[in-house]
Formats: structure tokens, sequence, C-alpha cells
């Protein structure tokens, strides 16, 4: 279990989680490695709009399809922080790629080219962050807080919000309604 890598997977937060900050979250992983973890909830919209955050960094907002847009609690990290998971990874100032299939961007340069009408096809920006250190997310699978599954880029950008737990669970073939919040141990 120590060697396992979650890199580009879901993680669904059990029933049994009482953190607020995840309880009933599907988080994206971007990044997994001996430094710990880092992701992105996918399924908490906020009453922020795209266009006010966009307003408040001082970029105009061009596109009215990007005025309604939600921004995301993306995690209790660096909540004043942008960070935008995008397809396709493109080329901007500062970009994980996650496996060559969705970026990971912090830099303001994607917003100024969404504004603009020259962003990626997809996105979803969050503030803030979810990140484990060294050893802690594997702790918290070994106390079944969490399942995971290989995650699917189109549950984080073609799936309805509030509908995106739900599909990740069909990705491991199970239906959240019938988890129990106990784990049981021989």
């Amino acid at each position: 279990m120590d060697s396992v890598n979650l890199t580009h997977h879901f993680l669904i937060a059990m029933p049994s989680m009482v953190d607020p900050n995840f309880a009933k979250s599907l988080t994206y992983i971007c990044e997994h490695n001996e430094q710990g973890a880092l992701g992105v909830v996918v399924n908490r919209p906020t009453d922020m709009t795209l266009r006010a955050l966009l307003e408040q960094i001082e970029i105009e907002p061009g596109d009215r399809l990007v005025g309604d847009t939600p921004v995301y609690f993306g995690g209790p990290v660096q909540t004043d922080r942008g960070f935008v998971l995008h397809q396709p990874v493109g080329d901007w100032q500062s970009t994980l790629s996650v496996q060559g299939d969705v970026g990971l961007t912090t830099s303001k340069d994607i917003l100024q080219a969404v504004a603009e009408g020259n962003g990626p096809g997809s996105l979803l920006v969050s503030l803030g962050y979810a990140g484990w250190a060294p050893g802690q997310l594997e702790e918290e699978l070994k106390q079944n807080a969490w399942l995971t599954v290989a995650a699917q880029p189109d549950v984080i950008f073609a799936t309805p919000p509030q509908d995106r737990l739900a599909a990740a669970m069909q990705l491991l073939g199970v239906n959240l309604a019938t988890l129990s919040d106990v784990a049981g141990h021989a």
C-alpha cells in the first residue's frame, strides 16, 4: 500500500467522513508522490461566479457565457488562491500536467485567456486545494476514509456538479446509497 500512486484518480469521501471540508466530496488527485498529495474538490460550487472572480483580479470578463460559471471550493488550503483544472493541458505559465490529460494551472494568464474567449475548451475554477503531507493520504485510506477510482475527465467537465459524486461511484460500480457509514474490521 505504501507505493500506491493516486495521481489522476478520484477520492470519494466515505459516508463516515465527518470533516466538513470533505464530507460528501469528490476530489481529483493532481499529484501524489513521496512529498504528499495535492487535489481539487470538484463537486462543491460556491456562490461566487467566474465573472466576479475575474473582476476581483482586475480582468475584464468579456464572454457572457463565462459570467454565470461557478467558482468551486477546491479544498481548505490556500483558499485565497485560484486553481484551474482544464482540458486540453495547453501551454500556460504555471501548469502541472496530470498524465498529459488534464492541466492544473495557477497562473493568471489562463484566466485572461478565458475572459478573452481563448481559454481551454473545458475548465473548472476553484479557490483553494486539498493537500496531504507525506503518508497522510495513505493513512486515511487505511482508515477507510476514501474510496478511490481512476478518474474520467468527463465526470469533472461534462457532468453537473451535483451528479459528479454519483458518477464517480458508478465508475466503481457502487451506489453511494448502499454504502454503510461504518467500516467492518475482522
